[in-house]
């Protein structure tokens, strides 16, 4: 979303007191518009509730949702209503009504046949939204089994995941839906505010007796106000449709960027045929980042179709436009899956779900990137298609095993790049190109589709220029799929959120030991002393935190038995069979681990002492006056050049996850984030990268981002 034009802070006038809100942070939830509550012969009615009351509430809302969307604020809707077999719904909400002695009124239940199909009934006609507030494409719709709308939802991880504090309420019913959905919302800390003429109930008198209780006693629950103040409040920074097409693109290949120009009336062919001249060209530059690079005819066909898929400038999916890459690891559909062994290549006839995702969302494919050999690796030079460079020096390392997505993005050639982590390989490379790398909790991403290196502990990952940039595209691929055996289901009670006051940006941090931050290069602890700096600076408070079992976890993905698991992926016989196709130092790699002959007691202590150091992290990152909310560590040690690594590959590769691979271990999600540039003394080399990155314990992968984000923000 674009926010640069829209002030920090907008105050309308309300109850009890004036209502300020931070549009970045604001929402507005539309509350149930539903047809089987609006419309004759639905739910709504049959109830007994009075149309005309509810009906007046549409205008109201419809405008203020106009608005919401002309200045580009977050928008989302929520529809009540059961899974067809009703296994989500309780039986006294089917039979508590009916059951009422004399009733002559509730002669059809949910699930009842109405002349809107069944009622609220996921599916059915009556269930959906009024045509006049039809949710856009980039808009979130919640289905809810209850009358509020964090009961049994993923509401408050889809606030989370857009930093979401302020909520802007309006729909119906006021007395029921809408009040309780407040209600919880106030007991998760977010500040609310009801809207007069856009909220409406069946029973006109009990609206302002609801609306009054919201904000009685200087306000207990929320606030009130009318519509006409914040209509006034946000009419100036309306964003006009654009009244010409531009004819050239800037080359800004951010997200926003992107978006801001396709509303503006930019053409996806004229970013696609400017983008293809500076990939060929780049070629010259870096021979290495592609193992397979799609043709400028099918880019630009791509292109051009997206014109025709998504013909309404108004109503443009989150990616439309947006070029990216792909690790070779992961499937897409017709192209070769090599993982950087050309011989044991084969070609799905499906793409991976995480591609699947950001092409259905309007992104266009440019190319597979090169990768370390198998993903065994975190150096990058482990490849027969080359050795990536850093987009800053062609001397030094992308990293690996991500190393082409990583160059793809530095180099500015692509918006993002699709990549898995399984011990920092979208983290480290990341960190040495200069850009974001966001490893999310894993489980929350589906897997399937992806050649697995541990899949006990692998995770696909994001590379973009920006926070906001990795969070939209995790936006758009996050969720629970059936197939993947390690998806995540529901998530766990998640914090509080801290909308106002001093708790509003504080935070707490910790930070590893001297004594662990001692292998870093003697410039790379000067950098990372300065971005502690930085952290305090936009209202982190360090605290002294145990290293010890994120050091013992970290050795034990590579040190212990859990790297065993890449032969698990494979048919038995398979290292023996395809040797020869192995580059050395692969073939070393694997050998290092089959010649240890780990037994079964040794895997299950291994699972023991997993266990033991996630609850011992688990407390760290318990809320309280000692605990954190990240970890923030350097995001490698030092930055090797190429020349260092073909010296001692072994050694390099294994120094390269001393912050990194605990990470998966202790299912933790992670962001790398730019901290600045340094140079080497001496060297004439050009100025290169250094990278922190913050990391946070399971499902708090929102908190992480916003941390990382007003990083980002300082850092400019």
């Amino acid at each position: 979303m674009a926010f640069k034009h829209l002030p920090a802070t907008v105050t309308i006038d309300a109850k009890p007191y004036a209502y300020s809100f931070p549009p970045r942070h604001t929402a507005l939830v539309i509350i149930d518009m539903q047809r089987d509550f609006l419309l004759p012969t639905g739910f709504g009615e049959i109830q007994g509730g009075d149309l005309k009351a509810v009906n007046e509430c549409i205008s109201p809302t419809k405008a203020l949702l106009d608005l919401f969307r002309s200045v580009g604020m977050q928008v989302l809707h929520t529809r009540e209503g059961h899974v067809p077999d009703l296994s989500d719904c309780p039986s006294s909400k089917l039979v508590r009504q009916a059951a009422a002695p004399g009733n002559t009124q509730h002669g059809l239940i949910i699930g009842d046949k109405g002349e809107m199909g069944r009622l609220l009934t996921r599916g059915e006609y009556g269930h959906d939204i009024i045509s006049e507030l039809k949710p856009l494409r980039r808009e979130v719709v919640i289905d809810k089994p209850g009358k509020g709308s964090f009961w049994s939802t993923d509401l408050m991880e889809k606030l989370r995941a857009r930093a979401i504090t302020h909520l802007i309420v309006t729909g119906v019913t006021t007395e029921c839906c809408v009040a309780n959905t407040i209600r919880e919302a106030n007991d998760r800390g977010f500040e609310c505010c009801g809207i007069v003429e856009a909220t409406a109930g069946y029973n006109a008198s009990f609206k302002n007796c609801t609306l009054d209780m919201l904000h009685w006693s200087q306000g207990l629950f929320a606030f009130v106000s009318h519509l006409q103040p914040l209509l006034d409040a946000l009419l100036p920074y309306k964003i006009e449709p654009a009244i010409s097409t531009p004819s050239a693109w800037d080359g800004d290949l951010r997200v926003e960027a992107l978006a801001e120009g396709y509303r503006k009336g930019l053409s996806p062919v004229t970013v696609m045929k400017q983008l293809y001249e500076k990939i060929e060209a780049y070629y010259q530059v870096d021979p290495a980042i592609w193992i397979h690079l799609l043709s400028r005819e099918t880019i630009l066909e791509a292109a051009s179709n997206l014109l025709t898929r998504f013909p309404d400038p108004l109503d443009l999916p989150p990616l439309f436009g947006v070029p990216f890459s792909v690790k070779d690891s992961i499937d897409v559909a017709g192209l070769p899956t090599t993982a950087a062994c050309p011989p044991l290549a084969s070609i799905p006839t499906a793409s991976a779900a995480v591609c699947q995702k950001v092409i259905d969302q309007g992104a266009i494919l440019i190319g597979k990137a090169n990768m370390d050999q198998l993903a065994a690796g975190m150096t990058g030079c482990r490849s027969p298609f080359g050795i990536p460079r850093s987009a800053f020096s062609k001397e030094f390392i992308s990293g690996g095993s991500s190393s082409g997505s990583a160059a793809s993005v530095g180099a500015k050639l692509v918006s993002f790049s699709l990549a898995t982590d399984t011990g920092g390989s979208v983290r480290v490379p990341a960190s040495f190109n200069g850009i974001v790398g966001f490893k999310p909790t894993r489980g929350t991403v589906s897997f399937q589709g992806v050649l697995p290196a541990c899949l006990s502990h692998d995770c696909c990952g994001f590379m973009a220029h920006t926070v906001e940039d990795v969070r939209t595209v995790w936006q758009v691929c996050e969720g629970f799929d059936p197939d993947d055996r390690y998806a995540k289901g529901s998530p766990p009670i998640p914090r509080h959120v801290n909308s106002i006051g001093p708790q509003r940006d504080a935070f707490q941090f910790g930070v590893p030991p001297p004594e662990a931050l001692a292998v870093c290069s003697p410039v790379y602890r000067e950098m990372f002393h300065k971005a502690v700096g930085t952290l305090q600076g936009i209202g982190g408070k360090l605290v002294e935190v145990e290293w010890a079992p994120f050091e013992e976890a970290g050795k034990l993905l590579f040190g212990g038995t859990f790297v065993s698991e890449r032969m698990a992926s494979l048919p038995d016989g398979w290292l023996e069979e395809n040797r020869k196709h192995l580059l050395p130092i692969v073939q070393t790699f694997y050998d290092s681990f089959v010649s240890r002959n780990s037994t079964a007691v040794q895997a299950f202590r291994d699972l023991q002492a997993k266990a033991m150091y996630t609850r011992q992290a688990e407390t760290i990152f318990k809320p309280g006056p000692n605990g954190i909310d990240v970890l923030v560590v350097p995001s490698a040690p030092t930055h090797w050049s190429v020349e260092q690594v073909l010296a001692d590959p072994v050694k390099t590769s294994s120094a390269l996850g001393t912050f990194s691979n605990f990470a998966n271990v202790l299912d933790m999600n992670g962001i790398a984030v730019p901290a600045g540039t340094y140079s080497i003394e001496g060297s004439g080399a050009a100025p290169l990268p250094f990278g922190v990155t913050l990391l946070g314990s399971s499902r708090t992968d929102g908190i992480v981002l916003e941390i990382a984000r007003r990083f980002e923000a300082a850092q400019r």
